[in-house]
């Protein structure tokens, strides 16, 4: 009985955390929270030109007026791609006027909110504006509906995942936290983005991965998988913009900010890459190092070389799919640039070796390199440490007692070195 369980403790995996990891992990912890010390932000300064902007307040449309557009004016208004012309009449529901009622031109132009009667709305208030009116509607409050929705999504991860869909939600909390206490507002402190990116994606990955998943072998695994692959990506990613000379200044959002804060561009460039790229590696070597430890619980004599193969089976096939989805996610995004310079009808080479269009491929590459990576640094992690055992103590040797021999225990069926009652024929 002992002599089994001894043979027994040798083969199948030990999901505790390995004593070796943790000399990674206390250093990486330490350097991640005198990182965060160093870098937080002591203070952001306010730009002149949003101050100039002007202040918005909330609103509730009580009446919208639609009239003929002025003939004097049809040139304006065709500049404006203006159509319907109007008043809107808005109780301010905040601001230092908070309580009393305004009268607003229709919104036009491309883009333009359309309001009705009791819509809740945004308005910009400039108490020096040279038109004499002092408040404008710029957009819809959305408040409302977002919390819905936040709330829904809540309810569904919790209901489907239990505790571990809630540990998910308060895991997903801590990386908008980090995300905007910390790495924004020190990325305008005038700190290096891409050290801030490492350090914020350190902290993220630490808490989250262990919030989410537990404190056992399988989670270290993926953390130092996706540790690796970031690093991985980075070095691309680096490499990748100074081969193309992108500067991270795109269009006027990025002008701005360039021209306001004291912010290394080609550096925000690179960060974002990294932090774009940190949710589909975690994906990735979260999967793998769950493949690999069911595999190889599943047949306990399969040795590392064989889980990492068939580890390696299914990374192929998950690399696929994560590939596409990551390349469509960037696209997605870049969807109205893309119609807007088919529209103009360039030539392809230039439409490609635009800073624009420079910039998404880079993003693609880095971050398609970096998951590429994941897959055989983390499956071969994985395959390692599944075979990796404490040396088991000595049992203690059994008194001699007459009595009947025992019957021998029939063995237990499992796969051998070469055949699998589902061999994966369709992944070789």
């Amino acid at each position: 009985m002992n002599q089994d369980s001894v043979t027994h403790s040798h083969v199948i995996p030990n999901d505790a955390v390995p004593r070796a990891a943790l000399w990674v992990l206390v250093p990486a912890a330490a350097l991640t929270i005198l990182g965060m010390i160093l870098l937080w932000p002591s203070g952001v300064a306010d730009a002149e030109a949003i101050e100039a902007y002007g202040t918005e307040v909330d609103g509730h449309v009580l009446s919208v007026h639609e009239t003929e557009c002025d003939e004097a004016d049809a040139e304006l208004n065709e500049q404006l791609q203006a159509t319907v012309c109007g008043d809107v009449v808005v109780r301010l529901l905040s601001g230092e006027h908070e309580g009393e009622e305004t009268v607003v031109d229709i919104p036009s132009g491309p883009g333009a909110p359309v309001v009705e009667a009791g819509d809740d709305v945004i308005l910009i208030y400039t108490p020096d504006s040279v038109s004499g009116q002092q408040y404008h509607l710029i957009d819809h409050d959305r408040s409302s509906a977002l919390w819905a929705l936040a709330i829904a999504f809540a309810l569904a991860v919790v209901a489907f995942g239990r505790w571990k869909g809630l540990r998910s939600l308060v895991s997903l909390g801590i990386t908008f936290a980090v995300v905007l206490l910390f790495m924004v507002p020190a990325v305008l402190d005038g700190s290096s983005p891409i050290l801030v990116a490492v350090v914020g994606s350190a902290a993220i990955m630490l808490v989250s991965l262990y919030l989410g998943h537990g404190w056992n072998r399988t989670t270290t695994v993926a953390l130092f998988g996706t540790l690796a692959s970031l690093v991985v990506t980075v070095l691309i990613a680096e490499a990748a913009v100074n081969l193309t000379k992108l500067n991270g200044v795109l269009d006027e959002n990025t002008t701005n900010l360039a021209l306001q804060y004291p912010i290394d561009m080609s550096g925000l460039l690179l960060a974002g890459i990294l932090v774009g790229a940190l949710g589909v590696i975690d994906d990735v070597t979260v999967s793998q190092a769950a493949t690999v430890d069911e595999v190889a619980k599943a047949n306990p004599k399969w040795s590392p070389a064989r889980l990492f193969k068939s580890g390696m089976r299914v990374g192929r096939d998950h690399i696929t799919s994560v590939v596409n989805t990551l390349v469509l996610a960037y696209a997605g995004a870049s969807l109205p640039l893309l119609v807007l310079i088919a529209a103009a009808n360039r030539p392809l080479e230039q439409i490609l070796t635009s800073q624009i269009i420079a910039t998404e491929i880079v993003r693609s590459v880095a971050g398609t390199l970096g998951l590429i990576a994941a897959v055989p640094i983390t499956t071969w992690l994985a395959a390692t440490l599944a075979r990796r055992q404490p040396k088991p103590k000595a049992p203690k040797e059994p008194k001699d007692k007459p009595g009947p021999k025992p019957k021998p225990k029939p063995e237990q069926s499992t796969w051998d070195e070469d055949e699998s009652p589902y061999p994966p024929s369709h992944l070789r």
